[in-house]
């Protein structure tokens, strides 16, 4: 099992430097950021770009894989985030991985002017925007006359550095997602289950899990591939345990192997945050970074 974590992108980078070269320090596998124009209860705070970040980012460490969790059509063109992401591909030397999905009815989900998706939609645009994006991205010219997007001899030489590109993670739940997943991904991250998050317990969390976990492995099934292949990412923060295992090296440890054995290959916990969601002990917080993966045997 591996160890990430998220760098939300609220700080200048005279001092967000620091914290992306301390995720390295510390040995994390990955350290991702959120790529939206606001979020949530940071919405009237300092917010920064996250492609930008990540290419500083990618200039301030050497070893760290570095990434979104992720990017999703609501203010994004496969065209122009292609070209953006071979570049930050060869900054970094290839250490990055685009967690991609659907996206919401968050802030940005509107701030281009445009009305608020439905469910159907976004899907719809999902499907049509990431296999776009994976022409774009492993091939030199690509013209493509799509319902909701285009490329008109779209230019992307010399590629990725990865070959034959960067890997997706693709974020999903659904039936729909779940396909993407199984066609298009290298990895799949899930927040577990939203409906859980005030008043589900624990073991409702991770019952729910297993089954997205099942239903991820029909997807690749029928897509002819085997789910084994796919690493299984969980984004911490959302379940009903909120901020419980990173209370202490040994509750982490409790979580993590509970969620190891449903599969789960990478954990991803948020850098802290005072005074927020993200609150934690920073002592604590190093502290499961560099002991308790030692401690899952």
């Amino acid at each position: 099992m591996r160890l990430s974590t998220v760098i939300l992108p609220i700080h200048r980078w005279s001092e967000g430097q620091k914290i992306w070269r301390r995720a390295e320090d510390l040995g994390f596998h990955a350290a991702y950021t959120y790529d939206h124009l606001s979020w949530r209860s940071f919405r009237d705070g300092p917010w920064f770009g996250a492609l930008p970040t990540l290419t500083a980012a990618a200039t301030a460490t050497e070893r760290l894989r570095l990434g979104t969790l992720v990017t999703s059509p609501n203010f994004r063109h496969p065209v122009t985030l292609a070209k953006e992401l071979i570049t930050l591909d060869d900054v970094s030397g290839g250490r990055i991985t685009l967690g991609i999905g659907a996206g919401g009815n968050g802030f940005d989900a509107t701030a281009l002017g445009q009305e608020a998706w439905t469910p159907k939609e976004r899907a719809d645009r999902f499907a049509e925007f990431v296999a776009l994006l994976d022409r774009l991205l492993t091939e030199d010219a690509v013209s493509e006359r799509g319902t909701f997007y285009s490329a008109d001899e779209a230019r992307n030489i010399p590629g990725c550095v990865q070959r034959p590109r960067l890997p997706f993670a693709v974020a999903a739940t659904g039936p729909r997602g779940l396909k993407l997943a199984a066609r298009y991904g290298q990895a799949w991250v899930t927040t577990g289950d939203p409906k859980l998050y005030e008043e589900g317990t624990p073991e409702q969390s991770v019952a729910a899990l297993r089954g997205q976990v099942e239903k991820l492995a029909k997807a690749c099934a029928e897509a002819g591939r085997d789910v084994a292949e796919l690493d299984k990412i969980l984004l911490t923060g959302f379940t009903p345990d909120r901020g419980r295992p990173l209370e202490s090296v040994d509750a982490f440890v409790d979580f993590a192997g509970r969620h190891r054995e449903l599969g789960f290959t990478e954990i991803v916990i948020h850098w802290p945050i005072a005074d927020s969601d993200f609150a934690a002990d920073q002592t604590v917080f190093e502290k499961i970074a560099t002991e308790a993966l030692s401690q899952l045997g």
